[in-house]
């Protein structure tokens, strides 16, 4: 395994969206380890699945010898991203923003090594630099380098304007701060590599020609793909809600059941993007058909949640999804009634089938029950009241339901 190897396995894996030069890129990485980063804005206090593509690509990069850094936005989430957004995001005190950066920094021990040795992952915030810069010096230093009819031809830019929406001068001015970032994490730590998802490509552009021009450095920049479902969904949002990668906000065990709950046309790519199998191992699994996707399925669950949650909570999440679905005694012992199978095809609102299920008395007491949060489904916590429950939750044939711990009810077509 090579330091240059990195480029080929992520390409493989489906990392690789765009590259400002892919041969430049890879003979960097062939003449020594680079240190490469990525930013992350501190808008919750946790990250969601929809994130972990960019964690996922840090460890790729570490583990072909190189130094990755996470750089969290204690400076640019006072100004907001308005990449691939139609409106200003609310601004957060100083106060929030702390406590989401220490709630963010949980999400990457799991997956990343950090410590002192040279491709021992480093944690850096953008406000060390950005909280002290002063206004006129920045726009004499580094706006000089920014045309605004090149700024008006960023997609982050074009969306609002071409709908309409209006963009702050605040958050105009965000590229001009990430492109201060690359630079200074360029000056402070070697960086030479940006990577980012795909609506980050403007910035990274934009990062790299500052560093150039003032720094006569050469940098690169890589971006990852937008990820969604085979059904259109992005990826991390479900009808119960985000996929959060802290306990405290998902248990490993609804973390399991998201990923088991996976469309059969997905399997393969995320178990490429999504776990650290080999890729051989990855498309024997992906070429099973059948009823034998299903434990394809289980794999990608206890891989993503052991990378995620750790081993053991990992295999009791599949142990305890394994005891309530696939045991023969316990299955069969658990109730269960008839719907029409175009009914559910065309998908019954949560609180009416919970009702029709019987374990509500009424489409009210329903209501309650799933506002409570004591609903689940396929032991997945349900919070929207209206979700639609259709075919794609058949498990074995049942769409499981529960209320609380000891009612449950197997719903089946008919």
């Amino acid at each position: 395994m090579t330091t240059s190897s990195f480029l080929d396995e992520a390409t493989l894996r489906g990392f690789v969206f765009q590259c400002t030069d892919p041969d430049g890129l890879r003979a960097a990485m062939a003449g020594a380890p680079i240190t490469g980063y990525i930013g992350f804005d501190c808008t919750a206090d946790s990250l969601h699945v929809g994130s972990l593509v960019q964690i996922m690509i840090l460890r790729l990069l570490q583990k072909y010898g190189h130094k990755p850094v996470v750089l969290l936005g204690g400076g640019t989430t006072r100004i907001g991203d308005p990449s691939g957004k139609d409106e200003s995001r609310q601004l957060l005190t100083d106060a929030v923003i702390e406590a989401n950066m220490a709630g963010i920094r949980r999400c990457f021990t799991p997956f990343l090594r950090f410590g002192t040795a040279p491709s021992d992952a480093l944690l850096t915030n953008n406000a060390d630099w950005l909280d002290t810069l002063g206004y006129i010096p920045l726009l004499r230093e580094v706006g000089v380098h920014f045309t605004i009819n090149r700024m008006l031809g960023f997609d982050s830019v074009k969306l609002r304007l071409d709908r309409q929406q209006p963009l702050t001068f605040l958050e105009f001015n965000y590229m001009i701060l990430q492109s201060y970032d690359f630079r200074e994490l360029s000056r402070r730590h070697g960086v030479t590599l940006q990577i980012g998802g795909s609506d980050q490509w403007g910035n990274i552009v934009a990062g790299m020609e500052l560093t150039r021009r003032t720094d006569a450095r050469t940098v690169h920049g890589l971006t990852t793909p937008l990820i969604t479902t085979t059904s259109g969904a992005k990826m991390g949002k479900t009808a119960q809600g985000a996929v959060w990668l802290t306990a405290d906000r998902v248990s490993a065990y609804d973390y399991w059941q998201f990923w088991r709950n996976t469309e059969d046309g997905d399997v393969g790519r995320f178990l490429r993007l999504f776990t650290d199998l080999p890729l051989g191992d990855i498309g024997r699994l992906e070429a099973l058909g059948g009823a034998e996707i299903n434990e394809a399925k289980k794999i990608l669950a206890t891989e993503a949640t052991a990378l995620a949650h750790g081993r053991a909570a990992a295999d009791q999440a599949g142990e305890t999804a394994r005891s309530a679905f696939e045991d023969g005694q316990a299955a069969a012992s658990l109730p269960s009634v008839a719907v029409a199978a175009a009914e559910l095809a065309a998908g019954i609102p949560a609180f009416r089938l919970f009702a029709l299920s019987g374990l509500a008395t009424s489409n009210a007491e329903a209501r309650r029950l799933i506002r409570g949060g004591g609903a689940r489904l396929n032991d997945v916590s349900v919070i929207e009241e209206a979700m639609l429950i259709g075919a794609d939750s058949l498990r074995d044939g049942a769409v499981k339901l529960s209320a609380g711990r000891k009612q449950h009810r197997l719903v089946r077509p008919e």
